[in-house]
């Protein structure tokens, strides 16, 4: 899976849903994906919030990109949009103190900075799952796609590999089958909770849950999932 800065509830799911999760840190970074960004309420509605990154090559890979010169000050500023429209959430005194210490991570790496993120949500969140670097593995990697997807699964022997939904159609069944693989599609199943009196808005990063939801009610709803196949 491609790295993500605090990601939505279903990433998480996932890494709790397998034995060991790989995490691309060799791979292209894409500005138009959800690398850097992901969205929050404000003002009742969604918005964006990113890691402003230093001007470089478009070809670069994630763990190649490093912050901006400016981010220290755009990070004061981001977290000063959390701390205002969350300040009067349920669990803000609880999660604003993990968000600031994410945010104040010393290291300007873009991966580092992402995986560290991963690594203090899955402690909070008790997620026991092994975590490893795609770079680590004895791979040709200029594969690509799914032939990358294969050989990774190869060479960790793996009998099961598990994608997020939106990848159903980006996968052949019968070229994992040809491998003794098993195919599956981790769906999550519709998660629903308050936020504050506006109108719900689904599948925020998981700052917002935990914003307005304790532990152990967050915990129960990494199990909330249905796996497809293709």
């Amino acid at each position: 899976m491609q790295p993500y800065f605090l990601p939505y509830i279903g990433y998480f799911q996932l890494i709790k849903a397998v034995d060991i999760f790989v995490v691309y840190d060799n791979i292209q970074f894409s500005k138009k994906g959800w690398i850097h960004r992901n969205r929050i309420l404000v003002n009742g509605r969604d918005e964006y919030f990113t890691l402003t990154l230093k001007k470089d090559s478009d070809y670069l890979n994630v763990n190649q990109r490093v912050l901006s010169e400016t981010w220290e000050q755009e990070k004061l500023k981001t977290l000063r949009i959390i701390k205002e429209n969350y300040k009067k959430a349920p669990f803000f005194l609880s999660t604003f103190p993990i968000i600031e210490e994410i945010f104040n991570f010393e290291s300007r790496n873009l991966f580092d900075f992402i995986y560290h993120s991963m690594l203090k949500i899955n402690s909070i969140l008790e997620i026991e799952s092994k975590i490893v670097l795609s770079s680590s593995i004895a791979i040709d990697h200029d594969l690509k796609a799914q032939n990358k997807v294969l050989a990774i699964n190869e060479n960790l022997q793996a009998s099961h590999y598990i994608n997020p939904i939106g990848g159903l159609l980006l996968y052949d069944a019968p070229s994992f089958e040809k491998k003794n693989i098993e195919l599956s599609f981790l769906k999550s199943k519709n998660i629903h909770y308050k936020q504050y009196e506006n109108e719900f808005m689904p599948w925020l990063s998981i700052l917002d849950v935990m914003m307005f939801n304790d532990i152990p009610t967050i915990k129960n709803w990494l199990g909330d999932y249905d796996l497809q196949k293709n």
